[in-house]
Protein backbone atom coordinates (compact mmCIF):
# COMPACT_ATOMS: atom_id res chain seq x y z
CA UNK A 1 0.00 0.00 0.00
CA UNK A 2 1.13 3.54 -0.50
CA UNK A 3 0.57 6.63 1.39
CA UNK A 4 -0.62 10.18 1.05
CA UNK A 5 1.53 11.15 4.08
CA UNK A 6 2.85 14.45 3.69
CA UNK A 7 5.67 15.06 6.73
CA UNK A 8 7.04 18.19 8.01
CA UNK A 9 10.05 18.20 10.13
CA UNK A 10 9.88 17.67 14.15
CA UNK A 11 10.57 20.81 15.97
CA UNK A 12 13.46 20.37 18.32
CA UNK A 13 17.18 19.91 19.45
CA UNK A 14 19.50 17.71 18.15
CA UNK A 15 20.62 15.71 15.31
CA UNK A 16 18.29 16.11 12.30
CA UNK A 17 17.96 12.41 11.67
CA UNK A 18 17.09 12.25 15.28
CA UNK A 19 14.32 14.64 14.30
CA UNK A 20 13.31 12.92 10.98
CA UNK A 21 12.80 9.48 13.96
CA UNK A 22 10.66 11.80 15.68
CA UNK A 23 8.14 12.82 12.83
CA UNK A 24 8.00 9.05 11.37
CA UNK A 25 7.27 7.95 15.01
CA UNK A 26 4.38 10.47 15.47
CA UNK A 27 2.79 10.08 11.71
CA UNK A 28 2.58 6.14 13.27
CA UNK A 29 1.02 7.46 16.44
CA UNK A 30 -1.33 10.30 14.98
CA UNK A 31 -2.62 7.63 12.27
CA UNK A 32 -1.16 9.37 9.27
CA UNK A 33 0.87 6.14 8.88
CA UNK A 34 -0.75 2.62 9.38
CA UNK A 35 0.81 -0.60 9.46
CA UNK A 36 1.89 -1.83 6.02
CA UNK A 37 2.04 1.87 4.48
CA UNK A 38 5.39 2.02 2.44
CA UNK A 39 7.24 5.29 3.00
CA UNK A 40 8.73 7.59 0.92
CA UNK A 41 12.35 6.76 -0.68
CA UNK A 42 15.27 8.14 1.02
CA UNK A 43 15.90 10.67 -1.43
CA UNK A 44 12.30 11.70 -1.91
CA UNK A 45 11.86 12.10 1.45
CA UNK A 46 14.78 13.74 1.55
CA UNK A 47 13.94 16.42 -0.82
CA UNK A 48 10.59 17.45 1.25
CA UNK A 49 12.02 17.86 3.96
CA UNK A 50 15.09 20.07 2.39
CA UNK A 51 17.84 17.35 3.98
CA UNK A 52 20.61 15.14 2.81
CA UNK A 53 19.61 11.84 1.79
CA UNK A 54 21.72 10.35 4.40
CA UNK A 55 20.74 11.55 7.68
CA UNK A 56 16.87 10.32 6.33
CA UNK A 57 18.59 6.90 5.71
CA UNK A 58 19.87 6.87 8.90
CA UNK A 59 16.68 7.63 10.81
CA UNK A 60 14.99 4.45 8.52
CA UNK A 61 17.91 2.74 10.15
CA UNK A 62 17.17 3.60 13.79
CA UNK A 63 13.25 3.15 13.47
CA UNK A 64 14.08 -0.52 11.61
CA UNK A 65 16.26 -1.88 14.39
CA UNK A 66 13.43 -0.36 17.09
CA UNK A 67 11.23 -2.99 14.89
CA UNK A 68 8.61 0.09 14.10
CA UNK A 69 9.98 -0.33 10.29
CA UNK A 70 10.28 -3.01 8.58
CA UNK A 71 12.91 -2.91 5.16
CA UNK A 72 12.00 -5.34 2.23
CA UNK A 73 14.43 -5.48 -0.58
CA UNK A 74 13.55 -4.65 -3.70
CA UNK A 75 10.56 -3.00 -2.51
CA UNK A 76 10.89 0.11 0.13
CA UNK A 77 10.54 0.48 3.78
CA UNK A 78 7.20 -0.12 5.54
CA UNK A 79 5.18 0.27 8.90
CA UNK A 80 6.05 -2.68 10.83
CA UNK A 81 2.90 -4.35 12.43
CA UNK A 82 3.03 -4.03 16.25
CA UNK A 83 4.52 -7.62 17.13
CA UNK A 84 7.61 -6.77 15.46
CA UNK A 85 7.77 -3.79 17.62
CA UNK A 86 10.65 -4.98 19.64
CA UNK A 87 13.15 -7.15 18.46
CA UNK A 88 14.58 -9.56 21.72
CA UNK A 89 17.53 -10.96 19.51
CA UNK A 90 19.05 -7.05 20.04
CA UNK A 91 18.05 -5.69 23.04
CA UNK A 92 16.79 -6.21 26.12
CA UNK A 93 14.73 -3.14 27.00
CA UNK A 94 13.56 -4.73 30.49
CA UNK A 95 16.75 -5.18 31.61
CA UNK A 96 18.17 -1.97 29.08
CA UNK A 97 20.90 -3.90 27.92
CA UNK A 98 21.95 -5.24 24.99
CA UNK A 99 21.41 -9.75 24.57
CA UNK A 100 24.74 -11.34 24.31
CA UNK A 101 25.18 -14.11 21.18
CA UNK A 102 28.16 -15.60 22.19
CA UNK A 103 27.91 -18.58 23.48
CA UNK A 104 30.67 -19.83 25.96
CA UNK A 105 31.77 -23.52 26.07
CA UNK A 106 33.02 -26.30 28.46
CA UNK A 107 36.01 -27.92 26.97
CA UNK A 108 39.19 -29.17 27.96
CA UNK A 109 41.99 -27.35 25.88
CA UNK A 110 42.41 -24.29 26.98
CA UNK A 111 44.11 -21.55 24.47
CA UNK A 112 45.26 -18.97 26.92
CA UNK A 113 47.58 -17.43 24.15
CA UNK A 114 46.27 -14.41 23.69
CA UNK A 115 43.36 -12.54 25.33
CA UNK A 116 39.82 -13.28 24.49
CA UNK A 117 36.91 -10.92 25.42
CA UNK A 118 33.58 -12.00 26.44
CA UNK A 119 30.14 -11.22 24.77
CA UNK A 120 28.83 -8.34 27.16
CA UNK A 121 26.31 -7.15 24.32
CA UNK A 122 29.10 -5.90 21.73
CA UNK A 123 28.16 -8.80 19.18
CA UNK A 124 24.61 -7.27 18.79
CA UNK A 125 26.25 -3.54 19.16
CA UNK A 126 28.26 -5.04 15.65
CA UNK A 127 25.64 -6.07 13.99
CA UNK A 128 23.36 -3.23 14.41
CA UNK A 129 26.01 -1.02 13.62
CA UNK A 130 26.74 -2.73 10.06
CA UNK A 131 22.98 -3.17 9.45
CA UNK A 132 23.29 0.94 9.74
CA UNK A 133 26.62 1.13 7.24
CA UNK A 134 24.36 -0.93 4.71
CA UNK A 135 21.51 1.85 4.35
CA UNK A 136 23.70 4.61 3.83
CA UNK A 137 23.82 6.27 0.23
CA UNK A 138 24.75 4.75 -2.28
CA UNK A 139 27.25 7.38 -3.67
CA UNK A 140 29.13 6.61 -0.04
CA UNK A 141 29.96 3.24 -1.20
CA UNK A 142 31.23 4.14 -4.55
CA UNK A 143 34.04 6.28 -3.48
CA UNK A 144 37.43 6.53 -2.66
CA UNK A 145 38.20 7.84 1.03
CA UNK A 146 38.87 11.20 1.36
CA UNK A 147 39.77 13.10 4.58
CA UNK A 148 37.31 15.46 5.16
CA UNK A 149 34.51 12.75 4.79
CA UNK A 150 36.47 10.79 7.76
CA UNK A 151 36.71 13.80 10.00
CA UNK A 152 32.95 12.25 11.89
CA UNK A 153 34.83 9.51 12.43
CA UNK A 154 38.22 10.98 13.52
CA UNK A 155 36.14 12.80 16.49
CA UNK A 156 34.40 10.03 17.82
CA UNK A 157 37.99 8.70 18.15
CA UNK A 158 39.19 12.25 20.06
CA UNK A 159 35.78 12.44 22.09
CA UNK A 160 36.52 8.23 22.72
CA UNK A 161 39.76 8.98 24.27
CA UNK A 162 39.11 12.02 25.93
CA UNK A 163 39.50 10.59 29.49
CA UNK A 164 43.00 10.30 28.62
CA UNK A 165 45.57 12.66 29.90
CA UNK A 166 46.96 12.90 25.70
CA UNK A 167 47.85 16.12 25.83
CA UNK A 168 46.71 18.92 22.87
CA UNK A 169 44.43 16.35 20.26
CA UNK A 170 42.26 17.29 17.37
CA UNK A 171 40.86 15.08 14.68
CA UNK A 172 43.35 16.34 12.53
CA UNK A 173 46.01 14.11 14.47
CA UNK A 174 43.88 11.09 14.16
CA UNK A 175 44.36 8.59 11.44
CA UNK A 176 42.90 5.32 11.47
CA UNK A 177 44.55 1.73 11.09
CA UNK A 178 44.18 -1.57 10.53
CA UNK A 179 44.31 -2.71 14.13
CA UNK A 180 47.11 -1.62 16.34
CA UNK A 181 49.97 -3.63 14.82
CA UNK A 182 49.31 -1.21 11.68
CA UNK A 183 48.97 1.81 13.30
CA UNK A 184 52.27 0.88 14.94
CA UNK A 185 54.02 0.08 11.60
CA UNK A 186 52.31 3.20 9.89
CA UNK A 187 54.20 5.49 13.27
CA UNK A 188 57.47 3.49 12.55
CA UNK A 189 57.19 4.65 8.68
CA UNK A 190 56.81 8.06 9.36
CA UNK A 191 60.03 8.23 12.12
CA UNK A 192 62.66 6.19 10.76
CA UNK A 193 64.81 6.98 7.84
CA UNK A 194 68.45 6.45 6.57
CA UNK A 195 70.26 3.58 5.61
CA UNK A 196 69.82 1.57 8.79
CA UNK A 197 67.50 3.08 11.04
CA UNK A 198 67.66 2.13 14.83
CA UNK A 199 64.83 1.60 17.63
CA UNK A 200 64.97 0.78 21.37
CA UNK A 201 62.57 -1.14 23.10
CA UNK A 202 62.05 -2.85 26.67
CA UNK A 203 64.16 -6.45 27.06
CA UNK A 204 61.04 -8.05 26.98
CA UNK A 205 58.14 -6.43 24.63
CA UNK A 206 55.92 -6.93 22.46
CA UNK A 207 57.17 -9.00 19.73
CA UNK A 208 54.89 -7.02 17.28
CA UNK A 209 57.27 -4.65 17.66
CA UNK A 210 60.29 -6.58 16.36
CA UNK A 211 58.39 -7.63 13.54
CA UNK A 212 57.87 -4.11 12.50
CA UNK A 213 61.32 -3.75 12.57
CA UNK A 214 61.71 -6.46 10.42
CA UNK A 215 59.48 -5.21 7.31
CA UNK A 216 61.08 -1.77 7.49
CA UNK A 217 64.74 -3.24 8.22
CA UNK A 218 65.34 -1.77 11.16
CA UNK A 219 67.94 -2.79 13.60
CA UNK A 220 66.16 -3.52 17.09
CA UNK A 221 68.23 -2.82 20.15
CA UNK A 222 67.13 -3.91 23.90
CA UNK A 223 66.91 -1.81 27.03
CA UNK A 224 67.04 -3.40 30.25
CA UNK A 225 64.31 -3.06 32.82
CA UNK A 226 63.11 -3.57 36.17
CA UNK A 227 59.76 -3.89 37.68
CA UNK A 228 58.88 0.00 37.12
CA UNK A 229 59.79 -0.09 33.54
CA UNK A 230 63.25 1.04 31.60
CA UNK A 231 66.05 1.75 33.47
CA UNK A 232 66.94 5.48 32.66
CA UNK A 233 70.68 4.74 32.60
CA UNK A 234 70.06 1.83 30.19
CA UNK A 235 68.08 4.27 28.28
CA UNK A 236 70.84 6.56 28.39
CA UNK A 237 73.54 3.80 27.70
CA UNK A 238 71.42 2.30 24.28
CA UNK A 239 71.08 5.88 22.95
CA UNK A 240 74.20 7.22 23.27
CA UNK A 241 75.18 4.11 21.51
CA UNK A 242 73.26 3.46 19.07
CA UNK A 243 71.97 6.07 17.78
CA UNK A 244 68.78 4.87 17.71
CA UNK A 245 65.75 7.32 16.06
CA UNK A 246 63.06 6.08 18.36
CA UNK A 247 62.42 4.47 21.67
CA UNK A 248 59.07 1.93 21.77
CA UNK A 249 57.22 0.99 25.20
CA UNK A 250 54.21 -0.14 26.43
CA UNK A 251 54.21 2.16 29.77
CA UNK A 252 50.54 1.71 30.65
CA UNK A 253 50.52 -1.69 30.79
CA UNK A 254 53.42 -3.60 29.66
CA UNK A 255 52.99 -6.73 27.58
CA UNK A 256 54.19 -9.28 28.86
CA UNK A 257 54.92 -8.85 32.45
CA UNK A 258 51.31 -6.42 32.97
CA UNK A 259 53.75 -3.65 35.18
CA UNK A 260 53.16 -0.01 35.05
CA UNK A 261 55.57 2.86 34.52
CA UNK A 262 55.14 5.17 37.47
CA UNK A 263 54.80 9.02 36.52
CA UNK A 264 58.49 9.51 38.22
CA UNK A 265 59.68 7.25 36.13
CA UNK A 266 58.03 8.54 32.80
CA UNK A 267 59.21 11.94 33.75
CA UNK A 268 63.40 10.39 34.09
CA UNK A 269 63.12 8.43 30.72
CA UNK A 270 61.97 11.78 29.01
CA UNK A 271 64.54 13.34 29.94
CA UNK A 272 67.18 10.81 28.79
CA UNK A 273 64.71 10.96 25.19
CA UNK A 274 64.78 14.51 25.08
CA UNK A 275 68.95 14.82 25.76
CA UNK A 276 69.74 12.21 22.65
CA UNK A 277 66.51 13.24 20.17
CA UNK A 278 64.44 10.03 20.23
CA UNK A 279 61.28 9.81 19.41
CA UNK A 280 58.55 7.45 21.35
CA UNK A 281 56.35 5.60 20.33
CA UNK A 282 53.86 4.81 23.49
CA UNK A 283 51.74 1.57 22.79
CA UNK A 284 48.65 2.05 24.53
CA UNK A 285 46.38 -1.16 23.51
CA UNK A 286 46.51 -3.30 25.79
CA UNK A 287 44.72 -0.54 28.14
CA UNK A 288 41.51 -1.17 30.01
CA UNK A 289 39.77 2.08 30.96
CA UNK A 290 41.47 4.68 33.21
CA UNK A 291 44.96 5.59 32.73
CA UNK A 292 46.83 5.58 36.04
CA UNK A 293 49.29 8.01 34.85
CA UNK A 294 49.61 10.66 32.08
CA UNK A 295 50.55 9.83 28.71
CA UNK A 296 54.12 10.29 28.05
CA UNK A 297 52.42 12.72 25.03
CA UNK A 298 50.91 14.81 27.36
CA UNK A 299 54.26 15.05 29.12
CA UNK A 300 55.81 15.54 25.89
CA UNK A 301 53.31 16.21 22.61
CA UNK A 302 55.87 17.22 20.01
CA UNK A 303 57.72 14.14 19.97
CA UNK A 304 55.37 11.22 21.42
CA UNK A 305 53.55 9.02 18.69
CA UNK A 306 50.04 7.34 20.28
CA UNK A 307 49.08 4.17 19.46
CA UNK A 308 45.41 2.56 20.62
CA UNK A 309 42.68 0.58 19.10
CA UNK A 310 39.67 -0.99 19.62
CA UNK A 311 40.67 -4.67 20.06
CA UNK A 312 41.55 -5.25 23.70
CA UNK A 313 37.98 -3.00 24.86
CA UNK A 314 35.84 -4.75 22.29
CA UNK A 315 36.63 -7.07 19.47
CA UNK A 316 39.74 -7.74 17.59
CA UNK A 317 37.45 -8.70 14.63
CA UNK A 318 36.93 -5.21 13.22
CA UNK A 319 40.61 -4.52 12.86
CA UNK A 320 41.06 -0.74 13.90
CA UNK A 321 43.22 0.96 15.67
CA UNK A 322 44.35 4.74 16.00
CA UNK A 323 47.40 6.62 15.29
CA UNK A 324 48.12 9.77 16.67
CA UNK A 325 50.50 12.17 15.54
CA UNK A 326 52.51 14.70 17.82
CA UNK A 327 52.00 18.16 17.63
CA UNK A 328 52.63 19.35 14.20
CA UNK A 329 53.73 16.04 12.50
CA UNK A 330 50.21 14.94 11.50
CA UNK A 331 51.05 15.39 8.08
CA UNK A 332 53.80 12.79 7.94
CA UNK A 333 51.23 10.26 9.42
CA UNK A 334 48.57 11.22 7.23
CA UNK A 335 50.82 10.79 3.95
CA UNK A 336 52.29 7.51 5.19
CA UNK A 337 48.73 5.66 5.48
CA UNK A 338 47.53 7.63 2.32
CA UNK A 339 50.22 6.26 0.49
CA UNK A 340 49.77 2.79 1.68
CA UNK A 341 46.49 2.27 1.44
CA UNK A 342 44.61 5.16 0.90
CA UNK A 343 42.87 4.97 4.09
CA UNK A 344 40.33 2.58 6.04
CA UNK A 345 37.40 1.32 4.22
CA UNK A 346 34.46 3.47 4.23
CA UNK A 347 31.91 1.05 5.30
CA UNK A 348 34.57 0.05 8.59
CA UNK A 349 35.24 3.49 8.90
CA UNK A 350 31.06 4.75 9.28
CA UNK A 351 30.80 1.42 11.93
CA UNK A 352 33.49 2.66 13.54
CA UNK A 353 31.73 6.34 14.39
CA UNK A 354 28.89 4.64 15.43
CA UNK A 355 30.06 2.09 17.34
CA UNK A 356 32.20 4.87 19.25
CA UNK A 357 29.76 7.37 19.79
CA UNK A 358 26.46 4.56 20.80
CA UNK A 359 25.59 5.55 24.48
CA UNK A 360 25.79 2.37 25.35
CA UNK A 361 28.97 1.32 24.20
CA UNK A 362 30.59 2.62 27.98
CA UNK A 363 28.78 0.45 29.83
CA UNK A 364 29.28 -2.67 27.63
CA UNK A 365 32.87 -1.70 28.08
CA UNK A 366 32.63 -1.46 31.95
CA UNK A 367 30.81 -4.95 31.55
CA UNK A 368 33.50 -6.25 29.96
CA UNK A 369 36.17 -5.45 32.25
CA UNK A 370 34.20 -6.65 35.29
CA UNK A 371 33.60 -10.24 33.48
CA UNK A 372 37.55 -10.33 32.70
CA UNK A 373 38.41 -9.66 36.50
CA UNK A 374 36.27 -12.99 37.65
CA UNK A 375 38.53 -14.84 35.61
CA UNK A 376 41.64 -13.31 36.72
CA UNK A 377 40.30 -13.79 40.05
CA UNK A 378 39.74 -17.29 39.48
CA UNK A 379 43.39 -17.61 38.43
CA UNK A 380 44.86 -15.73 41.38
CA UNK A 381 43.47 -18.12 43.64
CA UNK A 382 45.12 -20.69 42.20
CA UNK A 383 48.28 -19.29 41.42
CA UNK A 384 48.48 -16.75 43.97
CA UNK A 385 50.81 -18.60 45.69
CA UNK A 386 53.25 -18.61 43.23
CA UNK A 387 55.42 -14.82 41.83
CA UNK A 388 52.49 -13.74 40.09
CA UNK A 389 52.13 -10.60 38.85
CA UNK A 390 48.33 -8.91 37.71
CA UNK A 391 45.78 -6.51 37.81
CA UNK A 392 41.85 -7.04 37.82
CA UNK A 393 41.86 -4.36 34.66
CA UNK A 394 44.93 -6.28 32.73
CA UNK A 395 43.10 -9.37 30.71
CA UNK A 396 46.59 -11.58 30.72
CA UNK A 397 49.61 -12.57 33.86
CA UNK A 398 52.81 -12.93 34.57
CA UNK A 399 54.26 -16.15 35.99
CA UNK A 400 57.88 -16.58 37.33
CA UNK A 401 58.42 -20.02 37.38
CA UNK A 402 59.87 -21.80 40.86
CA UNK A 403 62.90 -23.79 40.84
CA UNK A 404 62.57 -26.53 38.57
CA UNK A 405 60.72 -25.79 35.72
CA UNK A 406 62.18 -23.55 32.89
CA UNK A 407 59.78 -21.49 30.32
CA UNK A 408 59.64 -23.67 27.72
CA UNK A 409 59.88 -27.24 29.78
CA UNK A 410 56.50 -26.04 31.49
CA UNK A 411 54.67 -24.23 28.39
CA UNK A 412 55.40 -28.19 27.10
CA UNK A 413 54.00 -29.70 30.21
CA UNK A 414 50.79 -26.92 30.23
CA UNK A 415 50.07 -28.06 26.69
CA UNK A 416 50.34 -31.84 27.22
CA UNK A 417 47.51 -30.95 29.47
CA UNK A 418 45.43 -29.58 27.44
CA UNK A 419 46.16 -25.22 28.35
CA UNK A 420 48.27 -23.34 26.12
CA UNK A 421 50.73 -20.23 27.22
CA UNK A 422 53.26 -18.30 26.23
CA UNK A 423 56.74 -18.76 26.90
CA UNK A 424 58.35 -15.37 28.40
CA UNK A 425 61.43 -16.53 25.21
CA UNK A 426 58.71 -15.08 22.63
CA UNK A 427 58.79 -11.90 24.49
CA UNK A 428 62.36 -11.70 24.29
CA UNK A 429 65.09 -10.55 21.69
CA UNK A 430 66.73 -13.06 20.03
CA UNK A 431 70.43 -12.54 21.84
CA UNK A 432 68.12 -11.57 24.97
CA UNK A 433 67.91 -13.72 28.19
CA UNK A 434 64.26 -14.34 28.82
CA UNK A 435 63.54 -14.89 32.34
CA UNK A 436 61.98 -18.66 33.70
CA UNK A 437 58.01 -17.22 33.49
CA UNK A 438 54.96 -17.39 31.15
CA UNK A 439 52.03 -15.25 30.52
CA UNK A 440 48.52 -16.34 30.92
CA UNK A 441 46.18 -14.72 28.87
CA UNK A 442 42.37 -14.91 30.46
CA UNK A 443 40.07 -16.51 27.81
CA UNK A 444 36.45 -15.96 28.20
CA UNK A 445 34.98 -17.55 25.38
CA UNK A 446 35.13 -20.90 27.54
CA UNK A 447 33.31 -21.14 30.66
CA UNK A 448 34.51 -20.09 34.03
CA UNK A 449 34.36 -23.57 35.09
CA UNK A 450 36.76 -24.88 32.02
CA UNK A 451 38.76 -21.56 32.99
CA UNK A 452 39.02 -22.67 36.63
CA UNK A 453 40.02 -26.37 35.48
CA UNK A 454 43.19 -24.95 33.32
CA UNK A 455 44.16 -23.30 36.44
CA UNK A 456 43.92 -26.09 38.96
CA UNK A 457 45.89 -28.24 36.09
CA UNK A 458 48.88 -25.19 35.81
CA UNK A 459 48.98 -25.24 39.98
CA UNK A 460 49.56 -28.71 39.62
CA UNK A 461 52.21 -28.53 37.51
CA UNK A 462 53.87 -25.76 39.16
CA UNK A 463 53.64 -27.94 42.98
CA UNK A 464 55.26 -31.13 40.96
CA UNK A 465 58.22 -29.99 38.79
CA UNK A 466 60.18 -32.75 37.35
CA UNK A 467 63.02 -34.67 38.65
CA UNK A 468 64.88 -34.90 36.38
CA UNK A 469 69.02 -35.25 36.01
CA UNK A 470 71.04 -34.81 32.88
CA UNK A 471 74.21 -35.55 32.28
Amino acid sequence: MGTIWQPTLAEGQGPKYKLVALTIREGVTSGALAVGDKLPPVRELAWQLGITPGTVARAYTILTDEGLLEAEVGRGTFVAPPQAAIREDVWNREQDSWIKELEISDTDAVSLFSPRLPDMGQVALIRSALRQVADVPGEELMNYPTRDAYAPVRQAVVDWLSHLALGPLSERDVVLSHGGQSAIVLVLQAILSGPKPVMLVEDLSYAGFRRAAEVLRAEVVGVAMDKDGVLPEALDKAARDSGAQVFCTTPEVHNPTGSHTSLERRRALLEVAKRHGLEILEDDCYRMGSARAPSYRSLWPEHVWHVSSISKELTPALRVGFALAPAGRSADLRRVAEYGYFGLARPLAEATRILLTDPRLKGICTDIRERLAEYVEVAVNHLGGHELQWSRDVPFLWLHLPPGWRAAGFCRAAEAQGVQIRSADEFALRDGRAPHAVRIAVNAHVSLRSFEAAMQRLRCLLDNPPEQISV
